[in-house]
């Protein structure tokens, strides 16, 4: 049983690479579209319309192409903190789920390239806050210049952001090199046994946990939020965590189920998807719990400078529709549809409600960044659905990857009998 490991068959990568092909194709009708005026060129019109002459159809690329990043290195980066969770808990229940975790975690670093080349590139059409003429003496930005100092310090305002893109590169080199050492551990046990690797990824875990519960917070702050610079919410960190875990959650239990009717995981019984349920179903009414209290506490109030970021989306023509989607997905089917224990149990259900989780939260990434970065030139066309299929591929190829080069269930874990006889 623990000597099962997964085969990434040629089936398997013709039919990613097919997609992967497709995607960017799919991508590229969407920009031609744009450009001729089609169905995807609404936005275009709109800007026209509105006066906005500057709007060209790469503020659209770099805005899908931001969504996309944060969304998958959120996975990547969630694989790590399961584990992290599972160590510093003692958990048993979860042996034989480590290995899809630390699967999803191999993206880390080509998420990481991917943030600050976009960041590097896209940054003036991504983040008003960029542009030196918000920093003028007279006649300039007084909320940025009085922010400027987070973004820009040491240098002079309006130039490079030293000390955000600092930030994001000492994040991601923390976070991956936390993982790698995690990693290194988990494989040494499979070979030496006993409870000294296990020991040490408890240390390194309780580490991991404290450096990532503050740098994802800042992360949020300055991917995201830092869109909108003239609006915060205190809730904002714990808002994009959820939205996070909630996905990399689904995404486990969903690899979990498939693997399984490929005959893998044999280890994995119904008792372990009905914890994996339970999870997905309880931090699905945490993320509403935080979207519901920033909403209330930021719209009840009526602050016109706070109450704009969601006129923007829930009063707005062209995002309500996601608005309201955004809720169905991520809150009311994962509620209704995992409520019975049974559910939980059976894979029929986590085949289905997964794929909806994430798809639901890569909306919900959609409505954080696009109506910030593209106002009325946002839409949701050929070149979303075409970069959605292209980062999934290269995600889920990574992960297969990932997969295949080590045991699926780990060897001589300290708590394999805990596991084997799970039963709730």
């Amino acid at each position: 049983m623990s000597d099962e490991k997964y085969i990434f068959s040629a089936g398997a990568k013709k039919n990613i690479l097919i997609t992967f092909v497709a995607g960017l194709v799919l991508a590229a009708i969407g920009v031609v579209m744009m450009n001729m005026g089609g169905h995807d060129a609404h936005g275009t019109e709109a800007a026209a319309d509105a006066g906005h002459h500057g709007f060209h159809w790469t503020q659209r690329l770099y805005a899908n192409l931001w969504i996309n990043n944060l969304f998958f290195t959120g996975l990547a980066a969630i694989g790590i903190f399961f584990i992290a969770i599972q160590y510093v808990a003692q958990a048993g229940w979860s042996v034989g789920l480590k290995r899809i975790p630390m699967a999803m975690a191999s993206w880390l670093p080509i998420g990481a390239v991917l943030m600050i080349l976009v960041f590097l590139f896209g940054s003036h059409d991504l983040f008003h806050w960029t542009h030196e003429s918000v920093y003028a003496e007279e006649g300039g930005d007084e909320i940025l210049i009085g922010k400027a100092g987070y973004f820009f310090a040491p240098f002079e305002n309006g130039g490079f952001p030293f000390f955000y893109f600092l930030r994001m590169v000492v994040f991601f080199g923390v976070w991956y090199l936390l993982f790698t050492q995690i990693r290194k551990q988990m494989l040494a046990e499979d070979i030496d046994g006993g409870v000294t690797s296990w020991k040490k990824n408890v240390t390194l875990s309780a580490i991991f946990l404290v450096f990532f519960g503050y740098s994802s917070s800042i992360a949020a702050w300055d991917w995201v939020m830092s869109i909108d610079p003239h609006w915060f919410s205190t809730m904002f960190g714990w808002y994009v965590f959820a939205s996070w875990w909630v996905s990399g959650l689904a995404l486990i239990a969903f690899i979990a189920v498939l693997l399984k009717d490929k005959g893998y995981l044999k280890i994995v019984n119904a008792n372990h998807l009905h914890d994996i349920g339970k999870f997905i179903w309880g931090f699905s009414i945490f993320w509403t719990y935080i979207w519901f209290s920033q909403f209330l506490l930021i719209y009840y109030a009526n602050i016109p400078e706070e109450t704009i970021y969601f006129v923007e989306r829930w009063r707005s023509d062209q995002y309500s529709v996601y608005f309201f989607l955004n809720l169905i997905l991520n809150f009311f089917l994962p509620f209704l549809l995992l409520l019975p224990r049974d559910a939980k149990r059976h894979s029929r259900f986590l085949k289905v409600v997964p794929p909806i989780i994430l798809f639901g939260h890569w909306i919900d990434f959609y409505l954080m960044v696009t109506p910030g970065t593209l106002k009325e030139n946002g839409g949701f066309g050929l070149l979303e659905v075409g970069l959605i299929m292209v980062y999934a591929s290269a995600f889920v190829y990574t992960v297969l990857h990932s997969l295949a080069k080590h045991p699926l269930v780990a060897k001589n874990h300290p708590m394999m009998e805990e596991t084997l006889h799970h039963h709730i």
